[in-house]
């Protein structure tokens, strides 16, 4: 006779699974294994490990979904709709490190000229996630400088606007508490999912992680000097509380060279897989933000060492 299988336990798929084993029918079920290395990622401190082999005797399965390859860019494949996500963030459901790249604009190498940022948003494989723009004018940009109001358009691999950044002016100094920085996030564009608001401190660079009806969920802290060195710098992602940390948005030093010459800025954010991808995508926002704030040059080259200057 065969032998007798059990049923799953309600609510749960993967019969074949020994109980204790088996996945709930909506969790997001994540490829086996890990991240295939590459360039970059160890310097964020993610760990990169090669991914198995297919055991002999086995053949691998056909991949439905494949890597989208436009512009020579290898964009990440397109997830499966997830519930009660807004439309474009499934991607971040299936991950919980992002590497984002800053363009090198050659105008701004040769003159003082301050271009429009654009940014690249890649997962651990190298595979572009997002393509992120600034939104601004000429006068704005070289007159505000980094304190510079702005929309910032994040877009998919299909070209479709998925996040929307607004920065409104306000002063970039600690001096006047009454009007410190401050950044909407939009998914889908013209539907608020959060903020980010900068909370007054004496030395520290503090912010404040908000929902769509402005409940404080996470804050950020950062270093007294905010000095990218020969070093990375940290920001760490804290609970309400700051008891324990929750992820973390770094700043990559680049090297001596493309420190000086350009203001072209690499990040690395980390946070929980199960994290809500609303508060996934507001803390994107927070780390423009933060580049702005602290890591996007004036015109004097000069990067601001704290919250004073």
């Amino acid at each position: 006779l065969p032998a007798h299988k059990p049923a799953p336990a309600p609510g749960f798929s993967n019969a074949s699974c020994p109980p204790g084993n088996q996945v709930p029918c909506d969790y997001p079920q994540q490829a086996p294994g890990t991240y295939q290395g590459v360039a970059d990622a160890g310097s964020y401190g993610f760990q990169v490990q090669a991914m198995s082999p297919v055991p002999p005797g086995f053949a691998a399965p056909p991949i439905q979904n494949q890597p989208v390859m436009q512009e020579g860019a290898i964009w990440m494949p397109v997830p499966p709709p997830f519930p009660n996500c807004p439309p474009g963030l499934e991607y971040l459901t299936q991950i919980d490190q992002i590497l984002i790249h800053q363009q090198i604009e050659l105008l701004e190498i040769l003159t003082v000229f301050e271009t429009k940022n654009k940014y690249e948003i890649k997962n651990t494989l190298g595979q572009r996630v997002y393509f992120a723009a600034e939104d601004t004018d000429c006068c704005t940009r070289n007159c505000c400088g980094s304190s510079r109001p702005f929309t910032i358009h994040i877009t998919d691999n299909l070209g479709h606007e998925v996040i929307t950044l607004e920065r409104p002016l306000r002063c970039s100094s600690c001096c006047f508490p009454c009007c410190l920085q401050e950044l909407e996030v939009q998914a889908p564009p013209g539907t608020p999912v959060g903020y980010v608001v900068q909370n007054w401190h004496a030395c520290l660079p503090k912010f404040t992680i908000q929902d769509e009806k402005r409940m404080d969920i996470l804050k950020i802290a950062g270093p007294c000097v905010v000095c990218s060195c020969c070093e990375d710098v940290h920001f760490e992602v804290k609970s309400m509380d700051e008891s324990c940390a929750v992820g973390r948005i770094s700043k990559q030093w680049t090297g001596l060279l493309k420190e000086a010459v350009t203001d072209a800025d690499n990040f690395g954010i980390t946070f929980p897989m199960d994290l809500d991808v609303k508060m996934k995508a507001v803390m994107i926002g927070a780390c423009f933000l933060i580049d702005f704030m602290f890591f996007d040059h004036a015109g004097d080259k000069k990067q601001r060492a704290g919250v004073w200057q």
